[in-house]
């Protein structure tokens, strides 16, 4: 044999060994890997790379992706959900409209056949009224967006059919199917019985989470089986439409103007639609204007909220709001804003929100403001968002962090979300 044929052979052993040797990083031959997504909340870029590294066997991330599954699993037999089955329609009569009550506000009386809701009810802050949960579409709604989020996820992470296709049905079913579909307004979300028939805070009950939806549909979109095409434009329709709604009504107006947690959720919701419809310059102008319009006025000197400080769930709302913060952050990195560097006139600043929650956060020391019930985690989240953005403070407290029920998936998707439900 010639030396040059004994080197070729030699070459050709040392392929097949490294080609065994080391996980395949690419999709199955038929599967096109997934592109980069273009999400709304999430670093689309920065999942990309998580999914590389996942396909290249890094372990931590294997466990992480374990505990996401295990929680996409749980969809797997469950909805889909719709507006139309709630046992009473809202007040407009119409099914597909949605339907919720105030979670805080309970009967006075005790129900008769001439006052079957016991009116008035009166408002009791932080007690959730369990009527809340039975009769509208608050319950179903939430599961939508948590089963889409997680579906769409685990989908995209691991390239499983089942999770794409039950994360399909799930969004086709509320937004998108005739029989089923949710009309894109929130005229008579947070209803109080005999009072009114929908409030503006109404509109927290889809802000709260339904970015989230934009980031899931946003992955579907690379390449999930069984989102179509006229999924994709259907979905972008409702979006329009709904995005349009909440600018243009007066529950929509009045919600901008709040002045603590509910306005910064709005602004967070408006960018993201905006993003997500291919409206940057609102997108910009909203995250941009958020400096001033939130942060300076809804933030204090030492970083502490007052308007959130003086609820019953204090740390729950300080908390909460910080999620809507952070979420809009990540938003403006998308249109070239960086909120993380705004300072107010008294030195105000997310990192400093974020810095006066490290303690309790911690649990280097107790939370001194009213709280019916602390969960230490609820912060996990929002401190990884500081981190991440650059504060030193926040990245030393991250190994002291309180794990949040079902697993930290901040490595899978580091979006800040809402880990204490008030809906328990």
């Amino acid at each position: 044999m010639s030396t040059l044929s004994g080197l070729g052979v030699f070459l050709a052993a040392l392929a097949v060994f490294a080609t065994a040797a080391v996980p395949a990083a690419s999709a199955p031959a038929d599967r096109p890997a997934p592109r980069i997504p273009h999400t709304t909340v999430l670093d689309g870029d920065r999942l990309h790379r998580t999914k590389a590294r996942l396909e290249r066997g890094d372990p931590r991330l294997r466990r992480a992706v374990g505990k996401l599954t295990a929680r996409a699993d749980r969809w797997l037999d469950q909805g889909p959900w719709t507006v139309v089955d709630k046992p009473r329609p809202a007040p407009s009569g119409d099914p597909h409209d949605y339907l919720s009550q105030a979670p805080y506000w309970w009967p006075s009386k005790s129900p008769a056949p001439d006052n079957p809701w016991g009116c008035p009810y009166v408002q009791r802050d932080g007690e959730r009224n369990p009527e809340v949960d039975s009769g509208t579409d608050r319950q179903d709604v939430e599961k939508t967006f948590d089963s889409a989020y997680d579906l769409s996820l685990a989908w995209y992470y691991t390239g499983e059919r089942r999770y794409a296709e039950k994360a399909g049905q799930v969004l086709r079913t509320w937004f998108l199917a005739p029989a089923t579909r949710m009309n894109p307004h929130l005229n008579h979300a947070q209803f109080i019985p005999c009072k009114y028939e929908g409030r503006a805070i109404g509109i927290i009950d889809f802000s709260q989470s339904y970015t989230g939806v934009l980031d899931a549909i946003a992955l579907l979109e690379t390449g999930a089986p069984g989102w179509t095409g006229g999924d994709r434009t259907a979905m972008a329709r409702w979006n329009s439409d709904f995005l349009d709604w909440l600018v243009t009504s007066d529950f929509g107006r009045q919600e901008a103007a709040a002045t603590n947690n509910h306005g910064t959720f709005y602004d967070m919701q408006l960018a993201g639609l905006a993003h997500a419809t291919g409206d940057r310059d609102l997108a910009r102008r909203t995250v941009l204007a958020a400096g001033s319009r939130r942060i300076a006025p809804q933030i204090a000197a030492d970083g502490s909220q007052p308007q959130e400080l003086t609820r019953t769930r204090s740390w729950h709302y300080s908390t909460f709001d910080l999620v809507a913060y952070t979420r809009l952050a990540a938003i403006g990195r998308h249109v070239g804003v960086d909120l993380w560097r705004y300072r107010g006139p008294d030195g105000q600043s997310l990192f400093k929100a974020v810095d006066y929650l490290l303690p309790a956060a911690t649990g280097a020391a107790a939370w001194p403001h009213p709280e019916l019930a602390f969960h230490r985690y609820a912060a996990t989240d929002i401190v990884h968002a500081a981190a991440d953005a650059g504060d030193a403070r926040a990245r030393r407290a991250v190994p002291a962090l309180e794990e949040p029920p079902g697993g930290d998936l901040w490595a899978l998707r580091p979006a800040a979300e809402q880990l204490d439900s008030i809906t328990g």
